[in-house]
C-alpha cells in the first residue's frame, strides 16, 4: 500500500499536480512516521509548493531516519533554512552534508549563499570561485580563479 501511494504521489508530481501529491504524502507520513523515504518525499513536495516552513520537520525526520538521496536532502534542507532566514541553521546543515560529500558543487554553492546571507561575504565569494575553478568550465582561468579565491583582498604592486 505504501509503495503504491508513493508511486501515486510521484505520478502526480510528474503531472505538476503538486498540491494533490502533498495531500497524499502528508497522509502517508502520518501513517508511516518512521519511514525516511516518505518523509523525504513530503519535504520535497512542500518545498516545491513554496511551503518551506512546513517542509522543515519532514527534512529533519528524513535525515534522522537515514533516507536515501542524502545529497538532495542536505542541499534542499540547507536551501530551505536559508530561504526562511535561518542562516546559521542552514550553514550547520550544509556543513554536515559537506562532511559526507565534500566536493558536491551544488551544496557548496548553497553554502556560499548562506555565508553571504550570514554576512560572511569574503568566504562566500571565495567558495564560489573555488567551485568555478574546480568545475571544468573556467577555461584557461581555473588556476587564476583558484589563486584569487584565497587572495581576494591582496593588492599587487
Amino acid at each position: 500500500m505504501k509503495d503504491e501511494e508513493l508511486a501515486r504521489a510521484a505520478a502526480l508530481r510528474a503531472e505538476d499536480r503538486h498540491e494533490e501529491a502533498r495531500e497524499v504524502l502528508v497522509a502517508l507520513a502520518a501513517r508511516h512516521p518512521d519511514d525516511g523515504e516518505v518523509a523525504r518525499e513530503a519535504a520535497y513536495v512542500h518545498d516545491r509548493l513554496g511551503l518551506e516552513h512546513e517542509a522543515v520537520p519532514y527534512y529533519e525526520r528524513a535525515l534522522e531516519l537515514g533516507a536515501d538521496d542524502r545529497i538532495g536532502l542536505f542541499t534542499g534542507f540547507g536551501s530551505t533554512l536559508r530561504v526562511i532566514g535561518r542562516y546559521d541553521d542552514a550553514l550547520a546543515v550544509l556543513e554536515r552534508g559537506l562532511a559526507e560529500f565534500p566536493r558536491d558543487p551544488a551544496m557548496r554553492a548553497f553554502r556560499a549563499m548562506a555565508l553571504h546571507n550570514a554576512g560572511r561575504h569574503r568566504e562566500a565569494v571565495s567558495t564560489l570561485l573555488h567551485v568555478l575553478a574546480e568545475g571544468g568550465q573556467a577555461g584557461g582561468y581555473a588556476r587564476a580563479l583558484a589563486y584569487y579565491a584565497d587572495h581576494l583582498d591582496e593588492i599587487s604592486g
